[in-house]
């Protein structure tokens, strides 16, 4: 959970939330693809910040078999484990209480979820965890560490429901700039097992080679862009009808991604080149979000607005500035971005729609700055105007949590 911002006050005006960290952001994304057949997938995977936000806590579980069954039980595994550790409970009293509270498979004598967990902190530490998923990477200079592991075996208290010999790996990283933890499910290693190719599955060798040829053709890649390429690589080797799930998370220690966003005229006119000040002096990537806006910028700092093509699914047009890198209608817009937050992005965006360009922007920034104006647009207060025209200090404060809870985002809103 996030805990809620304070408000202090500025000499522009009101800020809400802490002014994003300096130095090191760590980046957190995943990939799936689901069993064929199934609609649901039997992995699980959660990341939340701790309530200092000084810490990242992310946990893949993999549940037995697949489906909704398996989902369930990843589901509460990831959720238990995460919050033990939050808690700063021992891991192994946290995974000898999961292990007695999850059921075993009768059949086969297993675990019915097993779990991979990263506690990343802000000082470059991060604590491992892993019970029973593949053995984790930790990529470095191209190449994959080897950490140092500590067994601790697990007591269950029925020995007749279990394996007689459970036990989890605890490791420990000192991080370096550019350093990532990449952890997967046996969907990605077990790729392929029995066909002609692959008799014994893709293997964990495989993957490694993979992630190093990834990362080396492009030493900037995503955490999202490089769990995606070992899923689909795995699904490859699947010939491309899962078998198992198969999913893959990244944890990427990097230098953090700013992005701007302006929306609305500040309250005074004076303040008008306090914002233009701002909107230049700011380094890292630039949205205006409104018209007004765009026009007092361009005003102050006198560079032209131009066209850039034709109305898309029913948006107004973006425009271009120098600068700026969208420019394009404010509230409806910004509306329909918090919309597609709110519901889960998908991978398929409409490259020409604005709120598909400001939600790109948003997800590959790591801190995103909001610079709010609060003169009242009389166009949005009327009332035939249609409800979800939101007056637009709700909208970006909707965003801002969507992106701080749901994304893992760093913002920063401030009034003017």
């Amino acid at each position: 959970m996030i805990s809620p911002k304070e408000t202090k006050e500025t000499k522009t005006g009101t800020e809400t939330g802490a002014p994003p960290a300096a130095g090191i952001f760590i980046e957190t994304d995943f990939f799936q693809k689901k069993k064929k057949g199934e609609s649901a997938a039997g992995d699980v995977f959660l990341a939340q910040k701790s309530p200092s936000g000084n810490r990242i806590i992310a946990a893949l579980s993999d549940g037995l078999g697949s489906g909704i069954k398996a989902n369930v039980l990843a589901s509460l595994t990831a959720t238990m484990i995460s919050k033990f550790v939050l808690m700063d409970i021992p891991a192994a009293r946290a995974a000898e209480i999961i292990t007695n509270s999850l059921p075993v498979c009768r059949e086969r004598g297993l675990a019915y979820a097993t779990f991979t967990l990263v506690d990343a902190c802000r000082d470059m530490t991060a604590r491992i965890i892993e019970y029973d998923n593949p053995p984790l990477a930790v990529v470095r200079d191209n190449k994959t560490l080897r950490l140092e592991k500590t067994r601790i075996l697990v007591e269950r208290k029925n020995k007749k429901t279990g394996p007689q010999n459970e036990s989890l790996f605890l490791s420990e990283l000192r991080a370096l700039p550019g350093d990532r933890i990449v952890f997967f499910s046996d969907g990605v290693t077990q790729a392929g097992l029995g066909s002609p190719a692959f008799p014994a599955g893709w293997g964990a060798a495989d993957a490694q080679s993979h992630i190093l040829k990834t990362v080396a053709a492009d030493p900037l890649v995503s955490a999202g862009e490089l769990a995606r390429s070992l899923v689909l690589a795995a699904e490859r080797a699947d010939s491309a009808a899962p078998k198992d799930d198969i999913s893959c998370a990244v944890i990427y220690f990097r230098k953090p991604r700013d992005l701007l966003v302006v929306t609305g005229p500040p309250f005074r006119r004076e303040s008008d080149k306090v914002l233009a000040r701002i909107f230049r002096e700011f380094s890292g990537r630039k949205i205006i979000s409104g018209g007004t806006s765009a026009q007092i910028i361009a005003r102050e700092l006198g560079v032209p607005i131009t066209d850039d093509g034709p109305i898309r699914a029913g948006l107004p047009p973006s425009s271009k500035m120098e600068g700026a890198d969208l420019v394009c209608e404010g509230i409806i817009t910004l509306g329909a971005a918090a919309e597609e937050l709110a519901r889960g992005v998908s991978e398929e965006r409409d490259p020409g729609n604005p709120a598909s360009r400001v939600i790109r922007l948003f997800l590959d920034s790591d801190r995103i700055t909001f610079v709010v104006g609060t003169k009242i647009n009389e166009a949005h207060q009327d009332p035939t105007m249609p409800v979800e025209l939101e007056i637009r200090r709700n909208v970006v404060k909707r965003i801002a949590a969507l992106l701080e809870e749901k994304y893992l985002k760093a913002t920063r809103i401030q009034y003017l």
